[in-house]
């Protein structure tokens, strides 16, 4: 008898161990997989050396912002940032754009501002696998890959939330250096 309840106990908990997978765990799985390979196969070809636009904007404003992330071999050596036109009449002038080089890239002089975080592609890759694209019961996942198979977008919206709400990332261009 106990070994009946021993084999029944082990089967449950192999069944309870099994559906907790982590490919159920996350939205977009096979899109994500295959827009992975698809950088995995940039990165080799570009020596891991790129640059990416980020995009944003805000619903209350006329204007929006960029900022662009260069590689070097792996690591971050710029991060440029400027405001779209029409922001002029609205940001100080020694605000509307800027540049970091290595040892100022994401800088406190910097923080709180509109600027995208300097990352390279294998951390986004990295937090949309482990963050942005985890099932989430209150809130709708976001996924795109219009860069030639690379993520173009990668986020989620928290369904209560009402205007700026997204958490995550829009990539307008990717570029081998």
């Amino acid at each position: 008898m106990k070994n009946k309840i021993y084999t029944i106990t082990c089967i449950l908990i192999s069944t309870l161990i099994a559906s907790c997978s982590s490919d159920d765990d996350m939205d977009y799985q096979t899109d994500f997989n295959n827009s992975k390979n698809a950088w995995e196969q940039f990165k080799a070809t570009s020596n891991n050396s790129y640059s990416y636009v980020t995009s944003g904007g805000s619903v209350f404003t006329e204007y929006g912002w960029e900022t662009t992330i260069t590689v070097f071999n792996g690591v971050i050596i710029t991060r440029e940032f400027k405001f779209t036109p029409g922001a002029e009449d609205y940001i100080p002038v020694d605000e509307l754009e800027w540049t970091e080089n290595e040892n100022e890239i994401n800088s406190s002089e910097h923080e709180y501002t509109s600027a995208t975080v300097a990352r390279t592609l294998d951390e986004i890759y990295y937090i949309s696998e482990n963050d942005w694209l985890l099932k989430r019961k209150d809130a709708t996942s976001y996924f795109e890959t219009e860069n030639n198979g690379l993520i173009s977008m990668s986020g989620y919206v928290k369904k209560a939330c009402q205007d700026d709400c997204f958490v995550g990332i829009t990539i307008k261009s990717i570029e081998a250096l």
